[in-house]
C-alpha cells in the first residue's frame, strides 16, 4: 500500500483575496510531481508529472481556454 505524499499547496496572488471563493491551487514540493486540487474540494487530488503539467500550462498562457470570448 503506498502513502500519499505530502502536498504543500498555494494558489495564485489573486486567489489569496478572502473575497474570491474556489480557486485551483498547485502543489510543486514533492520532486517528479505536480499536485492539483480545488479549494472548494480539497480532498481530491489530481497529479501529473511536470512534463505533463507543461501542455496545460502552455495553452493557459496561449489564451486557449480563455473564458471571456
Amino acid at each position: 500500500m503506498s502513502t500519499i505524499p505530502e502536498f504543500d499547496f498555494v494558489s495564485a496572488a489573486a486567489c489569496r483575496d478572502k473575497k474570491v471563493g474556489n480557486c485551483p491551487q498547485v502543489a510543486v514540493n514533492v520532486p517528479g510531481v505536480v499536485a492539483l486540487r480545488d479549494s472548494e474540494r480539497p480532498e481530491t487530488i489530481v497529479t501529473m508529472t511536470p512534463d505533463q503539467w507543461t501542455t496545460p500550462a502552455d495553452a493557459v498562457k496561449a489564451g486557449e481556454f480563455d473564458l471571456s470570448a
